[in-house]
C-alpha cells in the first residue's frame, strides 16, 4: 500500500479469458494451483475458455462460517457478465445459453479428492436450444442427462447408485447394450425418469432457476475440501487444511459433442522415464468423467505410442484421427513446458475440431524420469543447476538406490506393517539368526521373521536378503540397522503371529511354515506370500550429475554410520566423507567374539577380565585397521562401547548350555548374573559412559585398538590418520575427564611403544538434555559435540522410541504433532536443545565441530534445520547418503535464498 492510498475491499473473484488475466501463476496461494494457470494461460494467449476463480479466501470462510462472503455475489455477477460478453451467450438464456463448469482446484494438486460439475445452466428450456442449436439433440439430451445426474449427486446428495439403475432400466427397455448408442428420445426418456425420482425424494423439482444452480454447485465445491476423502488424501500428504480450495468456474466446452470432438490427458514428456515425447491418452466423443470412470479404453496420443497398444494401431491415435488438433497441442506443450521450465501435465478438451486448454501443472514423475529432465533441462539452458536441484524430492531418490518388486508381478498380501527400511526381497521364512546365517552360507535366500530383533540377531540380519518383525516401529532396533546395511524391512507387522517353538508364521487364517517363500516390502510395508521378480537398482549418469551439482551447493559434509567395517565401501561408493558414528558393540556379535565377551561379563577377578579383554584386542584392532584403510583421508569417529552388558548375555536356554559348556561355568552361574544385570529401564541405565567408568579397562582396551590401528594404516596408507573417539549418554564434565584421561594416557602410551605420532580429538554423544544445558562446561574438556537425536529425542519427550507408535499415529491425525518426532526432528523442542548445545559448546570453542547421527540425519526436513542451526555434518546410513547429500544442497541453497531476501 502506497502512502496515503486507502487499502482496497477484499477480493473474491478474478477473471481470465480473451488475452487477459486478473491473476499469475504466482499467485496459487489464492487462486489455488489450477485458477493460476489459467490464468497465466489465458495471458499467454492459449486457448483457454474463458472464465473466473473464486479465491481460497471464500473457501476458508465458508469453512468457518458454512456460508460465502456478503460481497461475493456481486462479484460473481459482474465477473459472469464478462465471461458472457468474452463468449457471445448469456447465463439462463432461452437461446445460446452459457453453460459452465464447475471445478475446485487447491493450491496442492488434489486429483479426484473434491467434486466437480460440468454443463451447468441446463434445463428444460436450454436443452431444447442446445439441440437445435447444434441439431444433435442426442447430444443435447445426454448432456442435460450427465449435468442431472453429477448436480444430484455433488448438490442435492443423492446415491448415484438410484440412477444408475433407472439408465439401466431404459437400456433394456430399449433393448439397448451398453455398448450401443442411446438416441435422443432414449436420454429423454432417461431424464423424465431423472426428474421424477429428484421430486420423489426431495419434494420439490430439479432446479430449473440456473442462479439456484451456480449457487448451490459454488457451495458443493467449497464444502468438499472437507469431505472424508479430501481429508485424508491431505493426511497422507501433509498437506495443511487451512489452505482451502479455490473455485473455478469457465465456459463449458464439449468433447463430446460431435465426431470432431474428444478429450484427453497429455504430459510433455514420458513421465516414466524422462524422454521428451509427446506423451498421454484421449477419447473420442467424451467427457472428463468418462476418462475417469474407466468404462471405456483411452487411445493413444501419438502414432509412436500406438505401438503395442490396446486399440487399432497408429491409425486410432490422436495423431492420425486429430491431426491438426493433435499439432496444435504439440506446439501449445512445448510453448508451456517452455515458459514453466517443467514437465507439464496439461487436460485438454477438442470441441468440434477447435482445441482447448483446461489445465496445466507440474507433471509426476517417477525419480529417474526427475533426474534426467532436471539434468536435460538445465543443459538446455530452460533452469539453472540450482533450479534443477530444488524441483528433486531427495527421498524419491531412495527408489533408485534399492531393489524394487516388478509392477506387473502378481501380489498376494498378507500382512502390512511399517516401511522400516526401503527395497524389496524375496526368501525362505527363517526364524531363528543362527540358521538365518548358516542357510545363507549355503546360498539360500533368507527373509528373517523375528516378534522383534536385539543386537545379538546381528549376523542373522546380515545374512538375511531382508527383516520382518511383529513388533517394533520405524525406529526401532530392526529399522535402524537394517538401515545401515541397507536390508529391506517391515516392522510392526502385528496382525503376524509368530510361533517359535512350532516354527509358524500365522495372519488372517493362513499359516506359513519355516523354508515358506515370502517377499516383503520395506518401501511400502507390504508382506507377500510366495517369490516375487524384482527389478535392480541402476544408477544413470544423471543421478550421478545431479549429486556432483549438489556437493558443489552443499556446505554441510555428510558422513555414514556403519556397524561393521564392510559396509564403509558401500558408504563410500555412495558419497560418504567419512564416518559419523561406528557402533563398536555390533563388531563384538561376530565370529566367536561374543564368547570373549560374555567372558569378561561373567569374570570375577581383574585377571580374568584381562584375559577376555586381550582376547578382544587383535580383533576390535584388525576392525579398526580396516575402517582407517577404507576410509583413508576421511574422518572416523569411533563410539566406545555402548550397550547394557546384559544384551551380550545368551536369551535361550539352548544359547544358555552352549555357553555354559565353552566357558566351562554352570548355567546357574549365568543365570545369576543376568539376573543381577537385569534392569528396569536399561536405556537409562548401566551403559554408555558409565560403564567405561565402572570397568576402565574396557574403554583402555578399545582406545588401544584405536591407536594402534590408527598407526598401522598410517603406515599402509601412507596417510596419517586422525581418529575421532566418542563418548556416549555423557551428562557431566567430570565423566568426561575421567575417560578423557584414560584416552590420553592409552595414546601416549601407543605413541611411546610405536615411535608415531596420532593425532586424535575426543567427543561427546549428546543424548541427554543435562549435557545440552550445560554443554559450555563440557565444551572445556571435548573437542566435538554428535548428537545422537534418537535418544535425545526420547529422552527430551520421554516417550520410548520402540513404544511410540502406538500412539504417536493418533497424536499425528487429531492435529497433536505434524509429523513423528523419531522420523523428523522435533525442532522446537529436541531441536532447541541442540541450539543451546551448539551455542554454548561455541562459546567456548569458537572451532567446536558439531554434527548429528541419529536417523534424523537422513531426513530432507530434519537436515533443513541441521542447516539453518550450523552444523557441520550430518551422519546417516550408507542408503541415505545420495539423500543427505541431495537434502543439505536444497537446505544451503533455501537458506542463502532466505538471506538475500532478507537483506
Amino acid at each position: 500500500m502506497k502512502g496515503g492510498e486507502v487499502q482496497a475491499p477484499q477480493r473474491y473473484v478474478y477473471v481470465f479469458g480473451a488475452g487477459e488475466a486478473d491473476g499469475t501463476a504466482e499467485m496459487s496461494d489464492i487462486l489455488g494451483g489450477k485458477g493460476a494457470n489459467l490464468a497465466e494461460m489465458a495471458s499467454l494467449g492459449l486457448p483457454v475458455p474463458p472464465g473466473f476463480t473464486l479465491t481460497t479466501e471464500v473457501c476458508q470462510y465458508f469453512s468457518r462460517h458454512r456460508s460465502v462472503p456478503d460481497d461475493l455475489e456481486d462479484e460473481v455477477r459482474k465477473a459472469m457478465t464478462s465471461l458472457e460478453a468474452m463468449t457471445g451467450r448469456r447465463f439462463g438464456a432461452a437461446q445460446h445459453s452459457l453453460l459452465l463448469s464447475v471445478r475446485s482446484g487447491a493450491r496442492a494438486s488434489m486429483p479426484g479428492m473434491m467434486d466437480t460439475i460440468l454443463n451447468l445452466g441446463m434445463n428444460d428450456l436450454a436443452v431444447e436450444a442446445l439441440a437445435e442449436e447444434t441439431g444433435d439433440g442426442r447430444f443435447a439430451w445426454d448432456s442435460y442427462r450427465r449435468f442431472i445426474q453429477m448436480y444430484s449427486d455433488t448438490v442435492l446428495r443423492l446415491d448415484l447408485e438410484f440412477f444408475e439403475e433407472i439408465l439401466e432400466e431404459e437400456r433394456e427397455k430399449r433393448g439397448r447394450s451398453e455398448d450401443m448408442e442411446m438416441t435422443a428420445d432414449d436420454w429423454k426418456a432417461v431424464v423424465a425418469r431423472y426428474l421424477e425420482f429428484i421430486e420423489e425424494e426431495l419434494g420439490e423439482p430439479f432446479p430449473q432457476d440456473v442462479e439456484i444452480q451456480l449457487r448451490g454447485a459454488i457451495r458443493a465445491v467449497l464444502g468438499s475440501w472437507m469431505n472424508p476423502r479430501a481429508i485424508a488424501f491431505r493426511a497422507l500428504h501433509g498437506l495443511q487444511e487451512q489452505e482451502g480450495t479455490a473455485v473455478n468456474i469457465q465456459a463449458m466446452v464439449f468433447g463430446n459433442r460431435d465426431d470432431r470432438s474428444a478429450t484427453g490427458v497429455c504430459f510433455t514428456r514420458e513421465p516414466n522415464t524422462g524422454e521428451k515425447t509427446l506423451y498421454g491418452e484421449y477419447l473420442p466423443r467424451a467427457q472428463g468423467e468418462d476418462v475417469v470412470s474407466g468404462l471405456r479404453t483411452p487411445l493413444p496420443l501419438s502414432a509412436q505410442q500406438a505401438h503395442g497398444h490396446s486399440g487399432n494401431g497408429a491409425e486410432c491415435s490422436m495423431e492420425v484421427a486429430f491431426p491438426d488438433a493433435y499439432a496444435e497441442l504439440k506446439a501449445v506443450a512445448g510453448r508451456l513446458e517452455a515458459h514453466y521450465g517443467d514437465m507439464q501435465d496439461i487436460e485438454f478438451t477438442i470441441e468440434s475440431g477447435q482445441l482447448y486448454i483446461l489445465q496445466t501443472r507440474a507433471a509426476k514423475r517417477s525419480a529417474g524420469a526427475a533426474l534426467r529432465i532436471a539434468v536435460e533441462m538445465a543443459d538446455a539452458g530452460l533452469i539453472d543447476r540450482d533450479d534443477a536441484l530444488l524441483r528433486i524430492d531427495p527421498l524419491s531418490l531412495v527408489s533408485l538406490l534399492h531393489a524394487s518388486i516388478d509392477p506387473n508381478a502378481e501380489r498376494d498380501e498378507i500382512a502390512r506393517g511399517l516401511p522400516a527400511a526401503p527395497g524389496a526381497a524375496c526368501g525362505q521364512i527363517v526364524f531363528s539368526p543362527d540358521e538365518a546365517a548358516e542357510l545363507a552360507e549355503r546360498g539360500k535366500k533368507i527373509i528373517l521373521v523375528r516378534t522383534e530383533t536385539s543386537p545379538e540377531d546381528i549376523h542373522g540380519m546380515s545374512a538375511a536378503e531382508g527383516i520382518l518383525t511383529t513388533r517394533g516401529g520405524t525406529t526401532s532396533h530392526a529399522a535402524v540397522v537394517a538401515r545401515g546395511m541397507g536390508k529391506p524391512c517391515v516392522s510392526g507387522a502385528g496382525t503376524l503371529r509368530v510361533d517359535y517353538a512350532a516354527k509358524t508364521l500365522s495372519t488372517m487364517g493362513r499359516t506359513f511354515s519355516e523354508g515358506d517363500l515370502i517377499t516383503i516390502d520395506g518401501t511400502s510395508g507390504e508382506v507377500f506370500a510366495g517369490g516375487m521378480t524384482m527389478r535392480k537398482p541402476q544408477l544413470s549418469e544423471d543421478f550421478q550429475t545431479i549429486l556432483q551439482w549438489a556437493d558443489a551447493a552443499r556446505r554441510m559434509k555428510v558422513r555414514t554410520n556403519i556397524d561393521v567395517a564392510g559396509d564403509a565401501d558401500l558408504a563410500r561408493d555412495f558419497g560418504a566423507e567419512g564416518i559419523g558414528l561406528c557402533r563398536t558393540e555390533h563388531m563384538f556379535f561376530e565370529d566367536g567374539r561374543i564368547l570373549a565377551m560374555r567372558q569378561l561379563i561373567l569374570a570375577e577377578t581383574d585377571r580374568d577380565r584381562e584375559s577376555a579383554l586381550l582376547t578382544l584386542l587383535p580383533s576390535q584392532r584388525d576392525d579398526f585397521i580396516e575402517l582407517f584403510e577404507q576410509m583413508a583421508g576421511f574422518p572416523v569417529t569411533i563410539r566406545l562401547l555402548d550397550p547394557p552388558f546384559h544384551e551380550f548375555l545368551p536369551q535361550s536356554d539352548e544359547e544358555l548350555q552352549e555357553t555354559a559348556d565353552l566357558l566351562n561355568v554352570p548355567v546357574e552361574k549365568i543365570e545369576f548374573r543376568a539376573e543381577t544385570l537385569l534392569e528396569t529401564n536399561p536405556m537409562l541405565g548401566h551403559r554408555g559412559v558409565r560403564v567405561a567408568i565402572s570397568y576402565p579397562a574396557i574403554p583402555e582396551m578399545q582406545v588401544r585398538a584405536i591407536f594402534e590401528a590408527a598407526v598401522e594404516a598410517g603406515r599402509r596408507t601412507g596417510r596419517q590418520v586422525k581418529p575421532e573417539i566418542m563418548l556416549p549418554l555423557v551428562s557431566l564434565q567430570r565423566e568426561v575427564d575421567f575417560v578423557r584421561e584414560i584416552i590420553d594416557r592409552v595414546g601416549r602410551e601407543v605413541m611411546k611403544e610405536t615411535g608415531a605420532s596420532v593425532e586424535y580429538t575426543v567427543g561427546i554423544l549428546i543424548e541427554l538434555p543435562r549435557a545440552a544445558v550445560r554443554a559450555r562446561l563440557i565444551a572445556e574438556s571435548c573437542d566435538f559435540f554428535s548428537f545422537g537425536t534418537n535418544d535425545l529425542t526420547q529422552t527430551v519427550f520421554g516417550i520410548s522410541r520402540d513404544d511410540a507408535a502406538q500412539f504417536l499415529e493418533t497424536y499425528r491425525q487429531a492435529g497433536i504433532v505434524e509429523a513423528n518426532p523419531f522420523i523428523t526432528l522435533d525442532v522446537e523442542g529436541v531441536g532447541e536443545m541442540i541450539k543451546i548445545a551448539c551455542e554454548k559448546g561455541r562459546s567456548v570453542k569458537a572451532d567446536l565441530m558439531t554434527g548429528i547421527c541419529g536417523e534424523h540425519a537422513g531426513d530432507p526436513k530434519s537436515i533443513e534445520f541441521c542447516e539453518q542451526t550450523g552444523l557441520d555434518y550430518v551422519s546417516c546410513s550408507p542408503f541415505r547418503v545420495p539423500i543427505a547429500r541431495l537434502a543439505a544442497a536444497q537446505a544451503a541453497l533455501r537458506l542463502k535464498e532466505q538471506k538475500t531476501t532478507e537483506s
